[in-house]
């Protein structure tokens, strides 16, 4: 049996943010029970729900000498869906009300997780043979393992992955502070190691002491050595290409499937999807104040607000598109400018334009099932999540050809009739328009194509088992079994 230890921030169910949370969530439960013992370890945020602060055993407690302090660590566990929890407890760094707050502070409190990861080990008894640390937030573990934890035996030979969700977000403060909260030595803040232009650089040093590095796409893999998207580390990324492979992410497929979901009108499948797919259309028009017209085509977004995820390449075209047969419907939060962006086009094209400025998992499932095509113009996505959701519920994606978007929606090809959706290369608004005009002309004018294409959208399979099997592969590799 093989020990397997995912380090993270978050995790679904018990809190989410992001992307990060839904892998650390879900991917424990597709190992091969008969040979992977995989156990979850992350922070007990006082903002987590009751209900599951309820169903958590004490475990025990200790202390720990982080820097100057010495700190109360709670060990706090439940097991939830066959999977092992455990929780690291401490009022005073995880009390907010969110998980994250602003440097330096996160820094502090991840750095506290990070040795408090390590340290519960020989208390809880479980030694794993990899330990698998996600982002910024646990980039240190690496890095603590490789220094003071090497003088007890318990130690030796764990291996680490470091994986990274988004290189954009590194933790990064300036050297003498986070020398003072760490306790590390002068050694380990030197180009080669943590410090990076001059600051210290979290993520840096589990990439640099993790002994294998992975992504979320294999194209993000290839792409971050490069400098437009390697954040300040592309030479860091080339120096260890050797190590370093990008495993596409996956979803929930109990989750996110059109023939069970509660949350949407009409369930449908493969086989129903032509007849049944277009009342849940019929019925979000009315939610939302849309005409009523089962034939128009519907394109959904639902996204975080932000320039990473091509709303400037929007907001340019955005009248010329509302001048085309097509519904827009929006749901997500983000910059003010891109909210702002939304409600105005929703006022200007009452009845054609829907902006849903907040968020609700629910909307966004009956949004997925409602909408023809889903469109997300992304400046860079390490993996993305949508178009796979929007595969799975045969809602054609349409995208820019980078990271995960690139690896996972294969572009139509009329000729060969081939193809999942529609995708543009270069990061134009002109372009992402006529891409959109090619997919309503297909839509509009070659139905049997469209659907044809449905069929293999819905046919694709981007579940966690498919994942699963590769992270299989890397922890053998890792512990050296083939």
């Amino acid at each position: 049996m093989k020990n397997i230890l995912f380090a993270t921030s978050e995790a679904v169910p018990f809190i989410k943010t992001g992307g990060l949370a839904d892998v650390a969530g879900a991917l424990p439960k597709c190992f091969d029970k008969k040979y992977f013992d995989v156990r979850v370890i992350l922070p007990k945020y006082a903002c987590m729900k009751q209900e599951w602060k309820d169903k958590m055993d004490y475990v025990t407690h200790f202390y720990m000498d982080l820097g100057y302090k010495n700190c109360y660590v709670g060990i706090m566990h439940m097991e939830y869906e066959g999977i092992q929890f455990y929780f690291i407890d401490n009022e005073y760094y995880f009390s907010g009300p969110k998980p994250y707050d602003s440097a330096p502070w996160d820094l502090e409190k991840f750095a506290f997780f990070s040795k408090a990861v390590l340290s519960v080990l020989p208390v809880i008894g479980f030694r794993p043979d990899v330990i698998h640390c996600h982002d910024w937030q646990t980039g240190l573990v690496p890095v603590y393992l490789h220094d003071s934890f090497q003088q007890n035996e318990f130690f030796w030979n764990i291996k680490t992955v470091m994986t990274i969700h988004n290189l954009k977000f590194q933790g990064v403060w300036d050297v003498k502070t986070v020398q003072d909260i760490t306790g590390l030595s002068d050694y380990y803040f030197a180009a080669d190691k943590l410090e990076a232009y001059k600051d210290a650089n979290f993520l840096k040093g589990g990439i640099v002491f993790a002994d294998a590095v992975t992504t979320v796409s294999n194209t993000y893999a290839e792409e971050i050595k490069t400098p437009f998207y390697g954040e300040r580390l592309d030479g860091l990324m080339c120096a260890r290409a050797n190590s370093l492979r990008g495993i596409v992410n996956g979803i929930d497929y109990d989750i996110f499937n059109p023939e069970t979901d509660s949350c949407i009108a009409q369930n449908y499948n493969a086989t129903t999807f032509r007849k049944e797919k277009v009342k849940n259309k019929i019925q979000l028009q009315r939610e939302l104040g849309l005409e009523e017209n089962p034939k128009a085509m519907m394109i959904g977004i639902v996204s975080r607000l932000t320039d990473q995820k091509g709303f400037d390449l929007i907001a340019y075209v955005m009248d010329e598109l509302c001048q085309d047969a097509v519904q827009i419907v929006a749901l997500g939060t983000g910059d003010e400018r891109y909210e702002n962006m939304f409600r105005h086009f929703d006022w200007k094209y009452h009845g054609k334009v829907s902006a849903q400025i907040y968020y609700d998992e629910a909307l966004s499932h009956r949004i997925y099932a409602a909408s023809d095509a889903f469109l997300m113009p992304s400046l860079f996505e390490p993996c993305g999540l949508s178009q796979l959701i929007s595969l799975r519920y045969g809602t054609l994606p349409i995208v820019r050809e980078t990271g995960g978007l690139k690896d996972t929606v294969e572009p139509y090809n009329e000729y060969e009739g081939t193809g999942t959706g529609f995708s543009f290369r270069n990061y134009n608004a002109h372009e992402m328009l006529n891409t959109v005009r090619n997919a309503e002309r297909i839509f509009y004018d070659k139905k049997r194509e469209w659907n044809k294409m449905v069929d293999r959208a819905m046919a694709t399979d981007f579940s966690w088992n498919n994942s699963a099997r590769q992270y299989e592969e890397m922890y053998n590799w890792l512990i050296g079994e083939k």
